[in-house]
């Protein structure tokens, strides 16, 4: 597709949760593994992540979320990248989310969830191995 340069990959914190550190500690796992990584800061709504993701051309959009509320957050996420005909943008995420929960998550199209004690390098490696290949340098 001509796609040049890194990934490129928002990392948000949707709905009320107000503990970052975790979202912090992945961007810059992310950015020092040769991404461009957009942070978006605490208390994002689904709308300003994906206005986001849109207007920074991101390849892929990492949530943590931590509140509970992870089921209404992705569907809503996905719903948002699917009205804006964005789907190519990958969604994965972390945070506490019971493992009963995964798999209809992903069955909405969440590409991958990370729960506590996922290194930062399976992250990095996933995002290399799942969201479009860098070219250029």
């Amino acid at each position: 597709m001509g796609v040049t340069g890194p990934i490129r990959v928002v990392v948000a914190k949707p709905g009320l949760d107000g503990h970052d550190r975790g979202a912090k500690v992945i961007a810059r796992a992310l950015r020092d593994a040769g991404m461009e990584v957009i942070y978006t800061g605490l208390h994002q709504t689904p709308e300003q992540i994906v206005d986001t993701a849109i207007q920074e051309d991101a390849d892929a959009i990492g949530l943590s979320i931590l509140s509970g509320a992870h089921n209404t957050l992705f569907a809503r996420v996905l719903e948002l990248l699917k009205e804006r005909d964005a789907e190519d943008i990958k969604v994965f995420g972390g945070g506490i989310i019971p493992e009963d929960d995964i798999p209809p998550l992903k069955a909405k199209g969440v590409a991958a969830i990370f729960t506590p004690g996922a290194t930062t390098a399976s992250i990095v490696d996933w995002v290399n191995a799942h969201v479009r290949q860098p070219t250029g340098a």
